[in-house]
């Protein structure tokens, strides 16, 4: 595995051997997982990222660092965003009702829509909060199914700057859930740092809010 300071990023880099695998798939998983680290470039970064088509992409980072709006500006209609669910729901229940009333049916009506898109074939691009490893692994499956790639994007954003950006979106999370989403995420973090990325995953791409803030697409060609 290698860490590469690099300004610009494009890969079909592949999966984990798999029997069975078409001749393309399998010389894709012969290559590394790669992390690429985009952080305090000054603005010397590329406005695209490029992947292969059918490829998948995972967005993490801590509540408020800025992941619906990467995705919701950059992934067009590809976007699996839980807050698209969040939102769809708020608009069903009545008013008064607590989130936390009604928070496993918008879990459920997100992890449905993204198994649905998943059967598509198509590449998406999916939010994830940094605690649920569990979704990484079902992505990097079903990439290593479809002979394609799992990708990672990770967001380091400051823990203040995170927390101000849930003001912004009046929307938080308790003490306790932010501290568990920092564990979580700070570990990304320090392994991508290290060359590490989590298991099933082809490469990740480590990213400051200026980085994110300068991408303006993630491609699948």
């Amino acid at each position: 595995m290698t860490l590469q300071r690099s300004g610009a990023y494009a890969t079909t880099a592949g999966v984990p051997a798999q029997p069975g695998l078409p001749a393309r798939g399998r010389a894709a998983a012969d290559a590394l997982p790669v992390v690429r680290d985009l952080r305090d470039r000054d603005g010397r970064v590329p406005r695209t990222l490029a992947f292969a088509d059918g490829d998948l992409v995972v967005v993490s980072g801590l509540p408020g660092s800025g992941k619906s709006t990467l995705i919701a500006r950059t992934a067009q209609d590809r976007g699996i965003d839980s807050q698209d669910a969040r939102e769809r729901w708020e608009h069903v229940v009545p008013g008064p009702l607590p989130y936390a009333v009604y928070r496993p049916l918008v879990r459920i009506a997100h992890y449905a829509g993204l198994r649905r898109a998943l059967r598509s074939g198509r590449s998406v691009v999916v939010h994830d909060c940094g605690t649920q490893a569990w979704v990484r692994r079902w992505l990097a499956r079903e990439a290593a199914r479809r002979g394609r790639a799992l990708h990672l994007l990770l967001l380091d954003v400051p823990p203040g700057t995170a927390r101000e950006g849930q003001r912004e979106r009046g929307r938080g999370v308790s003490g306790y859930a932010f501290r568990r989403h920092r564990r979580a995420v700070g570990r990304l973090v320090r392994d991508a740092e290290r060359g590490v990325v989590p298991r099933g995953c082809a490469s990740a791409v480590l990213m400051d809010r200026p980085a994110a803030s300068a991408l303006n697409r993630i491609a699948f060609d």
